[in-house]
């Protein structure tokens, strides 16, 4: 029995949202699981992508008629400003008759305009989960998710995590060895490493008391120094349930919380210029190796030498970190540092 898709999309909407989930169902259909995919946007016709490249034969709502799911595209415009009634009433004309409702990246904006993810779990693009958590404030936001269930909603991360929101659709309709097929035709993940912290960047700190923003600032010049409770009070010449409820305040966080979050980017900033992780661990603070490679686990999802394997280079590989043949700092780290961090992880796994 053919599955029936209707994609919903608008002028500016992000092409990768459409193409990579459409391609999934193409290859499931493939597989012998047809998809029937129907475009479908506020007025029909064509629609202009964020590429410029036109996506034609879009039909109105009411010519879809019926879907089993919905998958609505998301777009930077979503996020940067109200969604529009016009596109709200398509995607609600549509949701009402769907079985299963779905979002790619800011696609989420759209449904939380409707109320459709008031009180549920939801995932949107890292760079825009506190928008859609601000904007939304009865959604549950969970930042590092790549894809997220709540009951017959089904929200996903930005852009390629479009792809395993899919897979993960076939994978309930037809079993996980038909999703696993496609992944592997894909050659992507069936289920990706790690979460979306590990693509995220450091965002300006917006401390507004000068003592607090004083003090972030030191942190920030040189975060393998001592900054415990103690020592951070001290030097900010306040009490350290002091110093505690001001960045409660301020940040939303404590004080050792936040410490570790700065000497976790400085750690990653590290890795990718070249340094071994025994450096790493030395030069943003944590001390040790073991201790570096908890807490890239517990944020990120994943190990530093994982990450500096993903993040470094296109052309990254194993063997290429312990090669002094590629010419770069990179190449100077040894095999023995490897080789030693990758006995720590599999103790730690």
């Amino acid at each position: 029995m053919t599955h029936r898709v209707g994609f919903v999309v608008f002028d500016g909407v992000t092409l990768l949202d459409v193409s990579g989930p459409a391609e999934v169902l193409h290859q499931a259909g493939r597989l012998g699981h047809p998809y029937e995919l129907v475009m479908i946007s506020a007025c029909g016709g064509e629609v202009r992508t964020s590429t410029g490249m036109p996506l034609s034969g879009t039909v109105t709502a009411a010519e879809a008629g019926r879907v089993d799911t919905v998958l609505v595209a998301g777009g930077d415009r979503l996020a940067e400003q109200p969604v529009d009634a016009e596109l709200l009433a398509t995607t609600r004309t549509v949701a009402a008759r769907a079985t299963r409702v779905a979002s790619v990246c800011t696609g989420a904006f759209v449904l939380a305009g409707l109320g459709l993810l008031d009180g549920r779990r939801a995932a949107t693009h890292w760079r825009h989960a506190d928008t859609l958590a601000r904007r939304h404030p009865r959604v549950r936001v969970e930042p590092d998710a790549i894809h997220v269930r709540d009951g017959r909603f089904v929200t996903s991360a930005g852009i390629s995590a479009g792809i395993d929101l899919t897979l993960a659709l076939v994978e309930d309709d037809h079993g996980a060895d038909a999703a696993r097929r496609i992944a592997r035709e894909l050659v992507v993940f069936l289920r990706r490493p790690g979460g979306q912290s590990q693509f995220t960047t450091a965002a300006p700190v917006p401390a507004r008391d000068g003592l607090l923003r004083t003090l972030i600032d030191s942190v920030l010049a040189d975060p393998a120094a001592d900054h415990d409770l103690p020592s951070m009070a001290r030097a900010a010449a306040v009490s350290p349930r002091h110093l505690t409820r001001l960045f409660h305040a301020e940040l939303g966080t404590t004080p050792a919380r936040w410490v570790e979050r700065v000497r976790l980017d400085h750690a990653r900033r590290l890795l990718l210029d070249g340094h071994s992780v025994t450096s790493v661990a030395r030069r943003s603070g944590f001390g040790s190796d073991e201790t570096l490679r908890r807490v890239f686990v517990r944020h990120l999802g994943t190990t530093p030498t994982a990450y500096r394997q993903r993040f470094t280079s296109t052309f990254a590989s194993t063997s290429t970190f312990a090669s002094t043949s590629t010419g770069t700092a990179r190449g100077a780290i040894s095999e023995a540092e490897d080789e030693a961090e990758d006995a720590v992880e599999r103790r730690g796994a």
